[in-house]
């Protein structure tokens, strides 16, 4: 038994999922004739009260996307130190945008609307870059899958509204922010201009991202998805993968937040285990003791045939997942309970 909890991009289609997918009718994409991706398209942009969808192969194409329909080259962006778009899209805000980043810090990946306003570089000081756009992640990857307070989205919404700017939002694991805080998805299309819905995390499917955003920021996205090489044919049979997972897979994620939070609980009480990070949805960030060795902890845990993620500075990871089963959870406990530094 391998337990894989590096991602929760790890996992594999259900053998429901997979005969889902089979029987997708499928037409080419670029001439928009695929009936699939379409129908995911009017319903994602449907869930969230938002005027259009885009389908992108990736998170990290979607996100391009966005910065690029909502800035210009030379302008900058305001977002978390920690967020995925300045540490894990390969410097793309640069490369496919010619934007800087103005990183706040924040905790667990949080920004707040005070910080954001007082990030904004002054429009007309024509030395400094042009403040263009506000990025947020819900819920946060390098925080520990923390969720954003509502109101304080709507406190930088009312930030960007004065000063011009717009928001999106990185919406990779926001279905279990949703499911974690009970929201509305509606109310996340009422504030940001754009979101990027990801379903090859939480939701397990094997690729996919929907683009949503009002009909203004959506209108040259057909374009630039193009341009970055998004352009997809009979991609069907991936939309129905995401069908599949939004009428079957979000109320389980609640099972894979109660699992993370066994897990931290365990942890905490470790005494090889020096600090662990609040843990609200599927992601556990914990810190070891000095006397133990994080390289040997995660070579330990490899030889039980456990898996998890070093993101450096002495943070490790374990994020739960569609195919992290209670067989291998209550095995986890137990290899965690007796480990012995």
């Amino acid at each position: 038994m391998i337990i894989d909890l590096r991602s929760d991009t790890v996992t594999k289609p259900t053998a429901e999922m997979l005969d889902h997918m089979l029987r997708a009718k499928v037409g080419d994409d670029v001439y928009k004739e695929d009936p699939t991706v379409n129908e995911l398209e009017r319903r994602v942009a449907d869930l969230f009260g938002m005027d259009e969808g885009l389908f992108f192969p990736s998170g990290t194409m979607a996100n391009q996307a966005a910065v690029k329909l909502h800035t210009q080259p030379s302008e900058q962006l305001i977002c978390h130190e920690y967020s995925h778009v300045y540490n894990y899209e390969g410097g793309g805000v640069s490369f496919n945008s010619g934007v800087s980043c103005k990183l706040l810090t924040g905790d667990r990946g949080m920004i707040t609307a005070d910080a954001v306003e007082a990030a904004i570089n002054p429009p007309d000081f024509y030395h400094s870059p042009l403040t263009s756009l506000v990025c947020l992640e819900n819920t946060t990857n390098k925080g520990g899958g923390a969720c954003y307070d509502f109101a304080e989205i709507e406190k930088i919404k009312t930030v960007c509204e004065l000063h011009g700017l717009k928001l999106h939002l990185d919406g990779a694991r926001l279905m279990n922010a949703l499911v974690a805080k009970n929201e509305d998805p509606a109310r996340y299309g009422n504030v940001f201009d754009t979101i990027s819905v990801c379903f090859s995390k939480g939701l397990g499917t094997p690729l996919g991202t929907v683009l949503i955003g009002t009909k203004d920021a959506m209108s040259n996205a057909m374009r630039v998805r193009k341009v970055l090489g998004g352009g997809m044919r009979q991609v069907g049979y991936m939309a129905a993968a995401a069908l599949y997972s939004l009428d079957h897979h979000i109320e389980r994620l609640a099972e894979d937040h109660q699992r993370a939070l066994e897990i931290a609980l365990l942890l905490k009480s470790a005494d090889y285990v020096r600090q662990v990070e609040p843990t609200e949805t599927n992601i556990v960030i914990f810190y070891l003791e000095e006397s133990t060795n994080a390289m040997q902890f995660i070579s330990d845990m490899e030889e039980m045939n456990v898996k998890i993620s070093d993101m450096g500075q002495g943070k490790l990871r374990m994020v739960t997942h569609l195919d992290y089963t209670q067989e291998m959870h209550e095995k986890l406990l137990d290899i965690l309970s007796n480990y012995n530094k």
